[in-house]
C-alpha cells in the first residue's frame, strides 16, 4: 500500500512548482470567500452604531477592498482553471506514455491472456479519471478544509454554544461518509471491469466485422453486446445505490444541522445570549461551512473513480516483464547467423504441459532449414524462442556462440526478420508500411526493397502508387499483395536471420509462386527457418526437420525422408496422393 501511495504522488514531482502555485491560488480563493461574511458583519455593525451617513466612508473603503478581493479571486480561479488543467493533461500524458512503454516490454505471455479492448480501457478511460483526481483532488480538499476549519474557528468566536451544536454532527457524518466511500470504491472498480469488457467485445466485433457479416450474425453480436451492456448497467445501479445513500445522507445531515441550529438559536436569543447581527453572520458562515461538505460529496465520486482507475493502472505497472535485458547484455555486431539449441525445454506456464522438450539443434550461418510436423507440436513456438518472444524454461539458445539472453533484446530482434502467415499491416500508405522495416530508410531504399519482393509492379498500379492508403490492416489489398509488402518490409530491414512462418499457406497457387520466389530471393545468404504446411514449398530444402511432441524425430532432405517412409512420408502422401 505504501509503495502504491508513493507511486501515486510521484507524478506530481515534475510539476511541483505549478502544483504548489495551484494550491496557493486555491487557498487564497478559499480565504477570500471566508472574508466576505466578516466584511458584511463589519459594515452592518458600522451602519447600526454610526448611522447610515457617517458609516458611508467605511462602506466605500470596504467596497474598494472587496473589489480588490474580487480581482485577486478572478486571477486565482483563472490560474486554477487553466494552468491546473494543463498540469493535469501533462500528467495524463506522462501516465499514458509510461503504461504504453511498459506494455511494450511485456512478453507474448501477457497478451495471450488479455483482450485488446480491456487494455485500451486502461490506457483511455482509467487515465482520464486518474488525472481528474490528480488535478481537482488536492485542490478541492484544500479549499474544503480551508473553508471548514476557517469557518469553524470564526463560528467559535461568534458563538461557541451554537458552534458546538454544529460540531456535534461532524463525527457521525465522517463515519457515515467513510462507510459509503469504501462501498463506492468496490462498486466503481466493478464498473471499470465491466466497461473494459464492453470495450473488448466491441473491439473484437468491429475487427471481425467481415466474419460477422459473412455469417449474417449481426443479431448474435448485438445480443452479446446487449448482455455485456446489461451487466454494466447492473453494476452501475449498484454503485448509484451507494452514491444515492451517500449524497442523500450527507444532505440530510446538512438539513438537520439547520433545523437544530434554528431551535438552538431561538433558545439563545430568548435568553439574550446572542445578538441578531451575530446570528445573521453565523447563518452566513453556516453556508460557508456546509458548502465544502457538499463539495466533498462530489469529491467522493471523483476520488472513487480516480482511485479505482489508479488501482487498475498500478495493477498493470506491477507486472514485471518476464523477458528483459540482462545486466551484462551486449549489442550485436557483424552477425553471422550461427544458431544452436542446447537441450531446450519450454512450457507456457508452470501449470501447463511442456510444448518442447530436449531440443538440440545446430543451424550453421546461411543454412536454410524447414520445419514440418503435425499441427500443435510447437513449430511456431520453437521459432518464437529465437527472438525471445517467449523465454526457454530450461536449456539455452545461442547466436554466434553467445547465449541470446546475454544479447540486448533490440539488438537481437533487429537481427531477425519474420514473415508470418497472418500479415499485419498498419493503417496508412504503402510507403509507410514498407518503411516500418527501417524507419530511417530513403524512398529509393523502399522502392528497391519492393522490387526485390516482386511488389513494385502492383504498387505502381495502385491509384496513388506508394502513397496509396491501404486501409485498416491492409484491407484494400489482396492476400498475395499484403504478403509481398511484408516481405519488402523484411528486405528493407536486411536481417541475417529469417523466420518464415507458413508464409504462403493462405495464398492461391499463382500468388504462392510469386511470393515463394520473393522468399527465396530474400533467403539467399541468410540463416533461414521455414515453417511449412505445404510441403511442395520445401522440396528443394537441403535440410528438413520433422517435429513431433517427442521433439525432432526425423531429419534429412526431401528424397531421404520419403525413403525413410516415416512421419514426413505420411504427411507428404496425405497431401499429394
Amino acid at each position: 500500500m505504501e509503495s502504491k501511495f508513493k507511486k501515486f504522488i510521484s507524478y506530481y514531482r515534475p510539476y511541483l512548482g505549478t502544483f504548489i502555485a495551484d494550491l496557493g491560488c486555491a487557498f487564497i480563493a478559499a480565504g477570500i470567500s471566508l472574508a466576505y461574511p466578516l466584511i458584511i458583519r463589519y459594515i452592518t455593525n458600522a451602519l447600526l452604531t454610526n448611522g447610515a451617513v457617517s458609516a458611508m466612508t467605511i462602506v466605500w473603503q470596504m467596497a474598494f477592498l472587496m473589489l480588490g478581493m474580487v480581482i485577486v479571486e478572478f486571477f486565482c480561479n483563472y490560474y486554477i482553471t487553466t494552468c491546473g488543467h494543463v498540469m493535469g493533461a501533462r500528467m495524463e500524458y506522462d501516465l499514458r506514455n509510461e503504461i504504453f512503454n511498459h506494455l511494450q516490454k511485456l512478453s507474448f505471455n501477457y497478451y495471450d491472456n488479455q483482450k485488446t479492448g480491456q487494455i485500451m480501457s486502461r490506457i483511455t478511460n482509467d487515465l482520464f479519471d486518474i488525472t481528474e483526481l490528480y488535478h481537482h483532488g488536492p485542490e478541492d480538499l484544500l479549499i474544503s478544509l480551508t473553508k471548514l476549519i476557517g469557518s469553524f474557528c470564526i463560528l467559535c468566536q461568534i458563538n461557541l454554544n451554537l458552534t458546538l451544536v454544529v460540531f456535534f454532527f461532524i463525527p457521525p457524518m465522517g463515519l457515515f461518509a467513510y462507510y459509503y466511500n469504501s462501498q463506492m470504491r468496490r462498486a466503481f472498480r466493478k464498473n471499470r471491469e465491466k466497461i473494459a469488457e464492453i470495450n473488448a467485445g466491441t473491439e473484437e466485433s468491429i475487427s471481425g466485422v467481415r466474419v460477422v457479416k459473412s455469417f449474417a450474425n449481426e443479431d448474435l453480436e448485438l445480443e452479446k453486446f446487449r448482455k455485456s451492456n446489461e451487466r454494466f448497467v447492473e453494476t452501475k445501479k449498484n454503485s448509484y445505490r451507494y452514491m444515492g445513500g451517500y449524497n442523500s445522507g450527507i444532505n440530510a445531515f446538512s438539513s438537520l444541522i439547520y433545523v437544530v441550529l434554528v431551535v438552538a438559536a431561538a433558545f439563545l436569543i430568548g435568553r439574550g445570549r446572542i445578538q441578531p447581527i451575530d446570528l445573521l453572520t453565523f447563518l452566513l458562515y453556516i453556508n460557508v461551512f456546509l458548502e465544502p461538505i457538499k463539495k466533498l460529496i462530489n469529491f467522493g465520486e471523483q476520488f472513487q473513480n480516480g482511485i479505482s482507475g489508479f488501482d487498475r493502472f498500478y495493477e498493470v505497472m506491477s507486472i514485471a516483464p518476464d523477458i528483459k535485458d540482462a545486466k551484462n547484455a551486449v549489442n550485436l555486431t557483424h552477425v553471422q547467423g550461427d544458431i544452436r539449441f542446447h537441450n531446450v525445454f519450454f512450457r507456457y506456464s508452470e501449470n501447463t504441459a511442456e510444448v518442447l522438450s530436449q531440443i538440440n539443434l545446430t543451424v550453421n550461418a546461411g543454412e536454410y532449414i524447414a520445419l514440418v510436423g503435425p499441427s500443435g507440436v510447437g513449430k511456431t513456438t520453437l521459432c518464437s524462442l529465437i527472438p525471445r518472444f517467449y523465454e526457454v524454461s530450461s536449456g539455452k539458445i545461442s547466436l554466434d556462440g553467445r547465449d541470446i539472453r546475454e544479447i540486448k533484446l533490440k539488438s537481437l530482434r533487429r537481427s531477425i526478420g519474420i514473415v508470418q502467415q497472418e500479415v499485419y499491416l498498419f493503417a496508412g500508405s504503402v510507403m509507410e508500411n514498407i518503411r516500418y522495416g527501417h524507419p530511417e530508410a530513403s524512398e529509393e531504399d523502399v522502392i528497391a526493397a519492393a522490387r526485390n519482393a516482386n511488389a513494385h509492379e502492383f504498387i505502381t498500379g495502385l491509384p496513388d502508387g506508394y502513397d496509396t492508403d491501404i486501409g485498416q490492416r491492409g484491407v484494400k489489398l489482396s492476400g498475395g499483395q499484403k504478403q509481398r509488402l511484408s516481405i519488402a518490409r523484411v528486405f528493407l530491414k536486411n536481417p541475417p536471420v529469417l523466420i518464415f512462418d507458413e508464409a504462403t499457406s493462405a495464398l492461391d497457387n499463382e500468388s504462392e509462386k510469386v511470393v515463394q520466389d520473393s522468399l527465396e530471393t530474400l533467403a539467399k545468404g541468410r540463416t533461414t527457418f521455414v515453417i511449412a504446411h505445404r510441403l511442395s514449398t520445401i522440396r528443394k530444402a537441403r535440410r528438413i526437420l520433422v517435429l513431433t511432441a517427442d521433439g525432432i524425430v526425423e531429419e534429412g532432405n526431401h528424397e531421404s525422408l520419403l525413403a525413410q517412409n516415416g512421419i514426413y512420408a505420411g504427411l507428404y502422401n496425405m497431401q499429394f496422393k
